[in-house]
Parts: C-alpha cells; sequence; structure tokens
C-alpha cells in the first residue's frame, strides 16, 4: 500500500508584498511559490503537525516590499517567524496548545528584537483548550490572547469559547475582530496601542441560520456575513454606540425597533441590516474591494458574483466548476486570476490537458482555454505544445478524454457541442511527440442542442460515448457519425466509464435522484442501477470491475447536500463485477466529498517473477479524498484492510449458508442474493427479494429472464412453519 498526497486548499494562500510569490499551506510545511513561472521555489519545514495558518507581514514602506517576512500557526502548538526569501526559520513561539485559526492587528511592528520601550507584538489565536482535564472533557475551543514579544499566552485573556474551532477573522486596519459562533456574530475592538491589558470592548450580532464566513468593509463601519442557506447579510454602523462608549457597555433595556433600525435584530448595536439572496447553496468566501465598492461572493456551486455594496446590483463571473472556498488579493493590481478546471493524463502518461479560466476584470477579459502539453521524460516534466483560445465559444468545459492508443482528445462543454482534437505530428502513441507538433479540431458533434456533460473512450477506442444531458450518445470518432443512443437516466449524467474487457458502460447522475447505472452496450438498455450519490467512478483496464466512490448520510442511506454531515466517515469504495449489482467488496473511506477513484497498473519487476509462473500485471486501486491525500492498494489483496473498518464480500460459502424452502429440493436457480444483516452500511437499492412486484415498471425490452422470477416467487408459496420438538 502507498500514501502520499497533501492539501493545498486547507487554509487561504496569501501573497508575498512584491506579488512575486505565493505562500499555500501543505500539510505540515507552507510552500512557496513562483508566480511567474508557478513552480515551487521553496518550503517552510519545521512544523510536526498541520499549518493552519501563514500571514505576511506588510511592507510599511515601498522600498521594504523586498522584504519576505511571515508568521506560520500549526496544530502542534508553535508560532513561528520565518524569513522565506532564505529560507530560514528566526525564532519559534510555544503555545504548547493546538494553533486552528491566527491573526495578528499590529504586522507592522514585526521586529521583534527591539529594545525593552519597543510595542511588543500580540496576536489573536483560535486554540484546542486542554490545559484543564474539565476543558478536555468538553471539548472546547478558546478565543485567546497571545505576546509574541514574550513568547506567552497572555494570562486570564481569554475573547471567547466554543464547541469547534473557529475562523478569526480581521479588518484591514487591524482595529476590529470577528468571530462567528453558528447564529451569531462576536467582534471585539482592539486599542491602537495594545499593551496587553486593555480590556476589549464587544459587541454581538445575531441571524436566524448558521453564519460560515464575515468580511469587513475596509474603510467604513460595514460588515458582510454568509450563511449555510446562500443568503447574505450586510450590517451597516455596526458598534457605533458601543465602540464609542467610554464603558464599552450598551443598555440592555433599550430595546431597537424595525423602523430605526431596519433588519436589526433585538438589540444589536448595528444601523440596518440587508439581506442579499442569489447563492443556492453555503456561502464559502466574503472579500471587499481594495476601495470598498464592491463585495465578491461565492459558493458551493462554483459562481463567483460581484455585488455593488451601495446598490445591491450584481454580476456574474463564469462558473468555475468547482466549490469555491478562498479569495486572496494580490498587492499588484496588473495580476489577473486564472483558474484549472480540469487536468487529464493520457494512459501512457505522454500528453497532459488543461482546461483553464481566467477571471474577467470590470466585465472584460474572461477566457477560457485549452492546453495540450508532451512529456519527453518520466520525471513527469510537460512542455506547452498548443494553446486553443474559446474552444467552445464562452461556454465552459465539462470534461477531457485522450483517446487510449492514439493521440487523440474529446473535449465537451456546456454549450450544446463536443470536439475531437487530433495531434498533426501523425506519430503513434508508443513514439515520442516532436516538440513543434500541434493540436488541431478534427470534428464537431453535438445531439439535440442538449448540453454535453461527459465524455469516455471504450478501451479499444472505436467507441466514443458523450452525454448529452440525460442521454447517452455513442459515436464513431474517426468518422464522428452518430452510432446510437442510450436512454434516458433519471438526471443529468456527470461520469462515464467503459468497463474493461466487457460490454458494459457505467454513468453516474446527480441531482434530486442521483443515479449509479450500468448499461448494457449489446441491446442497449439498462442493466442494473442504484440511487445513490456518486463522486467518482473509475473501470479497470484488464477486467469487467469497477469501482464507485459513494457519498453516504448522516444516517447511512442517500447522501443528501443539504444535509451537514458531523461523521468521520462519510463515503463507501463499491467494487462491482459490471455483470453483477451485488459488491464484490466495500470500503468506508474519509473527506469522499470531492473525492477521485483511478485504476492503475503496476508491471512487476522481472527479479520477482518466478520461475514457475510469470507475475501478470497488477492493477491497483487509487483513492484521492478532499485534501489531496491518496493511497494506492490492491482491491483483491489483503492490504486494503486497512483502508476501512469493515470490509464487505457479497460472496458466502455455501458450507455457511443452509438452503431452505425451494432451493433445498430442487436446488438455485441463480446465486443467492446476500442478506442486509451482511451489509456494514444501509446501502439503498440494492435488489429486492420481491421481484415480481415491479416486474411490470421497467420498458417492455428490459423485462427480467422467467428464471429470475422463478425461483423468488415459488419460495413466497411455501408456507413457514416452526419446528415443534417432540
Amino acid at each position: 500500500m502507498i500514501r502520499g498526497g497533501r492539501n493545498y486548499v486547507s487554509s487561504p494562500p496569501v501573497f508575498s508584498n512584491d506579488s512575486k510569490r505565493l505562500l499555500v499551506c501543505a500539510g505540515n510545511s507552507v510552500a512557496v511559490f513562483s508566480t511567474d513561472t508557478g513552480l515551487q521555489v521553496a518550503s517552510l519545514d519545521g512544523h510536526a503537525a498541520l499549518v493552519t495558518a501563514v500571514i505576511v507581514v506588510p511592507a510599511s514602506t515601498p522600498g521594504s516590499k523586498i522584504l519576505c517576512f511571515c508568521w506560520t500557526a500549526s496544530l502542534d502548538g508553535t508560532i513561528r517567524y520565518w524569513d522565506f526569501a532564505v529560507p530560514e526559520m528566526i525564532r519559534s513561539v510555544g503555545i504548547k496548545l493546538p494553533v486552528h485559526s491566527m491573526v495578528i492587528p499590529s504586522l507592522f511592528n514585526h521586529l521583534v528584537e527591539k529594545s525593552e520601550k519597543a510595542v511588543k507584538s500580540f496576536a489573536y489565536i483560535c486554540v484546542e483548550a486542554k490545559e484543564e482535564a474539565e476543558d478536555r472533557a468538553k471539548g472546547l475551543f478558546q478565543v485567546r490572547k497571545c505576546n509574541l514579544t514574550d513568547a506567552r499566552l497572555v494570562g486570564g485573556a481569554v475573547l471567547a469559547e466554543m464547541k469547534k474551532p473557529e475562523i478569526i477573522t480581521m479588518s484591514s486596519c487591524g482595529q476590529l475582530l470577528g468571530v462567528r459562533r453558528k447564529r451569531k456574530l462576536d467582534i471585539w475592538k482592539v486599542p491602537s496601542t495594545d499593551s496587553g491589558r486593555a480590556v476589549l470592548k464587544k459587541i454581538t450580532l445575531h441571524h436566524t441560520k448558521a453564519l460560515t464566513v464575515i468580511a469587513f468593509h475596509p474603510t467604513e463601519r460595514i460588515l458582510a456575513a454568509g450563511d449555510a442557506t446562500g443568503r447574505i447579510m450586510i450590517w451597516r454602523g455596526f458598534g457605533n454606540k458601543t465602540f464609542a462608549m467610554a464603558n464599552g457597555h450598551v443598555n440592555g433595556s433599550s430595546m431597537i425597533t424595525d423602523e430605526e433600525n431596519p433588519g436589526v435584530r433585538g438589540s444589536d448595536d448595528a444601523e440596518s441590516c440587508t439581506t442579499w439572496h442569489w447563492h443556492p447553496a453555503q456561502v464559502n468566501l466574503l472579500s471587499f474591494s481594495s476601495d470598498g465598492a464592491y463585495l465578491l461572493s461565492g459558493g458551493k456551486e462554483g459562481v463567483l458574483v460581484v455585488w455593488q455594496v451601495d446598490t445591491g446590483k450584481k454580476k456574474f463571473l463564469p462558473r468555475i466548476g468547482s466549490p469555491l472556498l478562498h479569495f486572496t488579493d494580490s498587492p499588484d493590481p496588473s495580476f489577473s486570476s486564472i483558474v484549472v478546471t480540469s487536468v487529464v493524463l493520457s494512459l501512457d502518461g505522454s500528453m497532459l490537458c488543461t482546461s483553464e479560466v481566467k477571471l474577467p476584470e470590470d466585465g472584460l477579459g474572461h477566457l477560457v482555454c485549452l492546453k495540450f502539453w508532451f512529456s519527453k521524460s518520466k520525471a513527469g516534466d510537460f512542455s506547452l505544445s498548443t494553446i486553443v483560445y474559446e474552444p467552445h465559444r464562452d461556454a465552459g468545459i465539462s470534461a477531457i478524454v485522450f483517446h487510449p492508443n492514439r493521440r487523440m482528445a474529446v473535449s465537451s462543454s456546456f454549450g450544446g457541442d463536443f470536439k475531437i482534437w487530433t495531434s498533426n505530428s501523425g506519430a503513434p502513441m508508443k513514439e515520442e511527440s516532436q516538440p513543434n507538433s500541434g493540436w488541431i479540431c478534427h470534428a464537431v458533434g453535438s445531439y439535440k442542442k442538449k448540453p454535453m456533460t461527459a465524455a469516455a473512450f471504450s478501451p479499444d477506442g472505436s467507441v466514443l460515448a458523450v452525454a448529452a444531458e440525460t442521454v447517452i450518445t455513442l459515436w464513431d470518432p474517426d468518422k464522428n457519425l452518430l452510432v446510437a443512443v442510450i436512454g434516458e437516466a433519471i438526471t443529468p449524467i456527470v461520469a462515464l466509464s467503459f468497463v474493461g474487457n466487457s460490454d458494459h458502460l457505467v454513468s453516474a447522475s446527480w441531482g434530486s435522484k442521483p443515479q449509479l447505472a450500468v448499461w448494457s452496450l449489446l441491446n442497449l438498455s439498462t442493466c442494473w442501477s442504484y440511487r445513490l450519490h456518486v463522486e467518482a467512478i473509475a473501470s479497470s483496464p484488464d477486467s469487467s470491475s469497477f469501482a464507485a466512490l459513494v457519498l453516504i448520510s448522516e444516517s447511512g442511506g442517500v447522501y443528501d447536500p443539504n444535509e451537514k454531515s458531523h461523521k468521520t466517515v462519510d463515503g463507501l469504495i463499491l467494487l462491482f463485477n459490471s455483470a453483477e449489482p451485488n459488491p464484490v467488496a466495500v470500503w468506508s473511506v474519509k473527506k469522499a466529498k470531492g473525492g477521485a477513484l483511478a485504476f492503475i497498473r503496476n508491471q512487476s519487476s522481472d527479479e520477482e517473477s518466478s520461475s514457475d509462473q510469470q507475475q501478470a500485471a497488477q492493477t491497483l486501486l487509487a483513492y484521492m479524498n478532499a485534501d489531496h491525500e491518496y493511497v494506492l492498494f490492491d482491491p483483491h489483496g489483503t492490504e486494503a484492510e486497512e483502508l476501512s473498518v469493515t470490509r464487505w464480500k457479497s460472496q458466502s460459502s455455501p458450507e455457511e449458508s443452509g438452503q431452505v424452502g425451494y432451493a433445498s429440493l430442487y436446488g438455485e436457480l441463480l446465486p443467492p442474493i446476500p442478506s442486509r444483516k451482511h451489509t456494514p452500511w444501509s446501502v439503498p437499492s440494492f435488489p429486492t427479494e420481491r421481484p415480481w412486484e415491479t416486474i411490470f415498471s421497467g420498458p417492455s425490452h428490459n423485462l427480467p429472464p422467467l428464471t429470475l422470477l422463478c425461483g423468488p416467487f415459488l419460495e413466497a408459496l411455501f408456507e413457514k412453519r416452526t419446528a415443534v420438538e417432540e
């Protein structure tokens, strides 16, 4: 078993002062990338656990932009100060408590080795309270104050306590701190000259739904917050009374009416509260523009919305294709954002194709491009071969697939067409591609102007399957001829895969009625299907096996995207033989949402090959979770037991299960269907034990054979009696 990988999006990245470097939290270290080349140029190593925050010390003068200092926080209980240009750690502050979030208001006073009269530097951190047994039993998390100059926590300075770690947000001026706590926001005002003993003034704003993200206006007393339902609240004039009073308290008996302060709840200290609602799902990011005129919001649906703060009018940036998590401003205004929405590697690893989206500025500059890359070495170094701008006009690319044994690729789009691309070098797959070879469009196809949502080649490359929303179209890729249409799925199809050396095609659909379906290419009909939310599918190239990554709900049933799960195990890997609806094996996995699967050929070395038997190519199953951590294992070996809590095999030995009823008299017509009690989770839609009740629910050409109905039907005619002891 091989493990590896790390998450690059667990915490927001940050630019250096000159915008030439990008610092990204990557596991137990911080990766430093060059913004010019995109290559990693340095790594800040030293933390013993996950790095949760990285903060670049801002430049106090234009000439100090070349300085490269930063603070990092980690779950190992340390806060470290770095020179990331060298790179070198300058000092370490031992907190002895896991740090989940950190902000530093007085970053301009970053020179900690000053005279005794120098202003001390403080940080506000969210830590796991493990100092006392009582706190550890409750599982509390605290927002505390840390003296970075003296390397210690400020005694008694606990700002808040909560049951789960929260992100601390700081205003751009460094005078306001905000922490969301379920349905309310706690906001503190930090004094400009903090001696460590000052009492912070605090207000609390309330909401009816769970809050997910907050953002402060750069110049005015305006606060934006997003919630789990997709709404955005705008509080104006918050804290005008509390923060202006000397004692920092508000008379709780004075109620604020809706006429005086519209939208404000109870006695919250704010002039008004406005609600904007466009996002259909949870809001993950909020960011004000540098001048405060615009607010950017993004969420799970993958759309970035630009709001005018004064009017509430909005405009949309293109759908990026994946949930938005963070947004980071660059100090260099000439920089634009490029989002890689898809990366596909050819079967032999010699070709790479990427789909990129350039986000526009003020409505201008939006661009979608397709890039083809080639590699001459096995080290994984790729060189750019061809750039295709706007390959499907202004529509987004839904899928990219390579031909299994030719220099051919297919891209499908939500705009209603797909394109077949070929290399003009004409070299076979096994030969090296020429550096000056390019890619051209060979053919264009569409079906009833429906969005093309997925694509896949057959193992020999003779058939191209393209999903046209809810139907599957089969094409001859050489002649670009429509061969057949397989109808119709319940909801839009998002993934397709041909199953190895069988005549089956697997599809996955999302929506209100998600579905995993296996289709027969011989009679162009459904073989079997489950109502499951499938995150990813992969087929073995050398057998009739395929694997599906399935999301499970809190109760273990069909995954509900609106349900917020707190389970560690949230997914299953189901291994199937395409001809049978019963899983061969089931593994439970973590962080399945956003995960991926792939079968990888692993050739055995000549030294390992025994003289009595030549070892064949071993196929490994690779699973990568949402944090980009991966594991490779043999799905038929014993090492796969380490991956899960329980492995369930659908086949049981005849000695363990005695034959009863009709089978005991006349034998079995078909292999027995396993009992539900053997299933570690209640995976829905397993084959029913009374198939005759739904015999006419499908199309006439897809009726089950008589042999499938005869056994269970005759079994039901037997009268079951309890044994009587004589």
